[in-house]
C-alpha cells in the first residue's frame, strides 16, 4: 500500500547492512543521519523525511538487561528520552512478530536515547526504568513524526560487557550482520503501511455462558480461597487461563491430579456422569461451570436415548463438549463429524433415532449434514429448540456481514476454540481470507500488505481486550476507521451455580 517509506541509520556500516537485506525498490530509501542528537535532529528536518508517509529507524544499540544477548533484536513500542520525552510505537507488535516468524530472537519494549556514550552505571539506571536498550539517535528523529514510525534496533553490546574490548568489534560486525537479516520483515512493515477501515463484528467475544464460567473460578477463589482446582481448560482462551491462574486456579487435566476434598470446578464444556462420580467417590468439592446451554443438550441425550432412540451426535472427535455429552449414554449415542458420516452411519433401528448437535458448530456445515440424515432416516427428530447456541449463531451471522465487504478478516481466539474456528471456516467458504489469531502477536504484516479494509471478530471465549490490542496496533500502521457493523443486541444472563451463589 505505502509508498513512501524512508529508513534511517546513523552509521554508514548500518546503512550499508540495511540496504544489503532490502529489496531494491527499498534499498534506496535509506537515508544515513549521522551520529548524536543534532545530526538526528537535522535528519528530520531534511527532504527524504519530511516527504515520507512512513518513518523507520535501524541500527546497533547497547543492551540495558543482562538477559539480553548480542544479535537479540529490539522493537520499540516506546522511544525515550533522559530528560522524559516519549514516543509510543504501537505497531511494534506486529512488527516484532514478523521479525520472529524470520527466526530472530526478538523483545519488544522501550529504548531510551542519550546524547552520550552510556557507561556501566548509568546503564544500570536506564535499565530500572524498564528500557531494553539504548542508542544516540530514535528519538530526535521520531519525536516530532506525525507519521507512521518504528524502531528496531540490534543489540551490539550487552550490560555486562563493557565498551571498548576488543571483542566489542566483532559484536557490532556481528549485530550489523543481523541487520542485514532483518530486511523482509522491514519491507513488510512498509507495505502494510497505510490508511484502512475495521469492519468490526457485533456481536463478538464473551457471551453469556462464558462470563458465567469465568465468574465461577473467580467467585471460588474468593469465597474459599486458592488453589482452586479446574478440570480442563475453564473456557478455550489461553489469556483467560493464564490470568486465572495467576489469581490461584489449578488447571488439570484429569481428577486425579486433584488433593482429596479440594474444590474442583467443572469446565463450561460439561463432563460426562463418570466424571461426577468420581468426584463424589473422592469427596472433591464440585462447582459445575457447565454453559446451561450444554446442560441443556447432555438432558436431551438423555430424553432421547431413554426412550430407546440410537442417537447422533454431530460434533467434533476430541472435543471435550463431545466427550461429556456423548459419555450420557455412551452406549446409544454415535458421533458423527461430516457429511461422509452422515452417508456411512449405521443404527440398529432406522425408525428410532435422533439427532443432537454441539453448542459451537456452523450452522450452513450443521445443515447440510442434517439434510442427509433426513434422507437416510426419514422419521428422524432432533430436539425441540436449536442446539447451537444463541452466541455461536450471532457471532457467524455477525462475522457474515462484515466477511463480504473485507480484504481480510482476522478472528481472535485460541486453535482449541471451535466456535473461532467455525468463524474462520465461514469466511473462508465466502471467498475472504480469514485467519485464527490468539492476539496482536498472531497478526501477520503480510496479510495487510494489500487490504485496505479489514473485518476483525472474536470467538466467544476471546475477551474484548484482545480486539483493542489489535486495533490499536494497526493504527500505528495509519489512520483506522472503525465501523461496528451490529446484527443484533445480547441480552441473555444465566444464573450462578448455587455453590458459588450469594446467599
Amino acid at each position: 500500500m505505502n509508498q513512501g517509506l524512508v529508513l534511517c541509520a546513523a552509521l554508514r556500516a548500518e546503512t550499508g547492512a540495511l540496504r544489503a537485506g532490502l529489496p531494491p525498490t527499498v534499498a534506496d530509501r535509506v537515508v544515513r543521519t549521522g551520529v548524536g542528537r543534532s545530526r538526528a535532529e537535522r535528519a528530520a528536518t531534511s527532504a527524504p523525511v519530511r516527504h515520507a508517509s512512513a518513518l523507520l529507524v535501524a541500527g546497533v544499540a547497547g543492551g540495558l538487561r543482562a538477559d539480553l544477548r548480542p544479535g537479540d533484536v529490539v522493537v520499540a513500542d516506546e522511544v525515550r528520552t533522559v530528560d522524559g520525552g516519549s514516543v509510543h510505537c504501537t505497531s511494534a507488535r506486529l512488527l516484532a512478530a514478523r521479525l520472529r516468524a524470520a527466526g530472530l530472537t526478538v523483545r519488544v519494549g522501550p529504548v531510551v536515547s542519550c546524547e552520550h556514550v552510556v557507561g556501566a552505571a548509568e546503564r544500570a539506571t536506564l535499565a530500572a526504568t524498564r528500557a531494553l536498550a539504548v542508542d544516540m539517535e530514535s528519538a530526535w528523529l521520531v519525536g516530532s513524526a506525525t507519521i507512521p514510525t518504528a524502531v528496531v534496533r540490534v543489540v551490539a553490546d550487552t550490560a555486562g560487557e563493557p565498551l571498548l574490548r576488543p571483542a566489542t568489534l566483532g559484536r557490532v560486525r556481528s549485530a550489523l550482520r543481523r541487520l542485514t537479516d532483518l530486511g523482509p520483515a522491514l519491507a513488510d512493515w512498509g507495505n502494510a503501511v497505510g490508511d484502512r477501515t475495521v469492519l468490526l463484528a457485533g456481536p463478538r467475544s464473551f457471551c453469556a455462558g462464558v462470563e458465567r464460567a469465568i465468574d465461577v473460578v473467580d467467585l471460588a477463589l474468593q469465597q474459599r480461597g486458592a488453589p482452586v482446582y479446574v478440570r480442563k481448560q475453564i473456557v478455550h482462551n489461553v489469556h483467560v487461563v493464564a490470568e486465572l491462574e495467576q489469581r490461584g486456579a489449578v488447571f488439570v487435566d484429569e481428577l486425579d491430579e486433584v488433593p482429596a476434598e479440594a474444590t474442583v470446578v467443572f469446565s463450561a464444556h460439561g463432563v460426562a456422569p463418570a466424571v461426577r462420580d468420581d468426584a463424589r467417590s473422592r469427596g472433591l468439592a464440585v462447582v459445575d461451570a457447565t454453559c446451561p446451554l450444554v446442560s441443556k443438550v447432555h438432558a436431551e441425550v438423555r430424553r432421547f436415548s431413554d426412550r430407546g432412540d440410537t442417537v447422533l451426535f454431530i460434533g467434533h472427535a476430541g472435543h471435550e463438549e463431545t466427550v461429556g455429552t456423548m459419555g450420557e449414554r455412551p452406549g446409544r449415542t454415535v458421533l458423527v463429524e461430516d457429511v461422509d458420516d452422515a452417508r456411512s452411519v449405521q443404527v440398529a433401528d432406522p425408525d428410532q433415532v435422533s439427532y443432537l448437535v454441539q453448542t459451537t458448530l456452523a450452522a450452513d456445515e450443521v445443515g447440510s449434514i442434517v439434510d442427509v440424515l433426513r434422507q437416510r432416516f426419514p422419521t428422524i427428530q432432533g430436539a425441540a429448540s436449536e442446539d447451537i447456541c444463541y452466541a455461536t449463531t450471532n457471532r457467524q451471522r455477525a462475522l457474515r456481514a462484515v466477511a463480504e465487504d473485507s480484504a481480510v478478516v482476522l478472528v481472535v481466539g485460541s486453535l482449541n476454540s471451535s466456535n473461532s474456528l467455525r468463524l474462520v471456516e465461514a469466511a473462508q467458504r465466502m471467498g475472504t481470507p480469514a485467519h485464527l489469531i490468539d492476539d496482536v502477536d498472531g497478526v501477520n504484516l503480510r496479510w495487510l500488505g494489500v487490504a485496505d479494509t479489514v473485518g476483525i471478530t472474536a470467538g466467544a471465549s476471546a475477551p474484548t481486550t484482545l480486539i483493542d490490542e489489535v486495533i490499536d496496533a494497526l493504527a500505528g500502521l495509519g489512520r483506522v476507521h472503525v465501523e461496528e457493523r451490529q446484527v443484533t443486541i445480547e441480552n441473555v444472563h444465566f444464573t450462578l451455580p448455587k455453590e458459588v451463589r450469594n446467599p
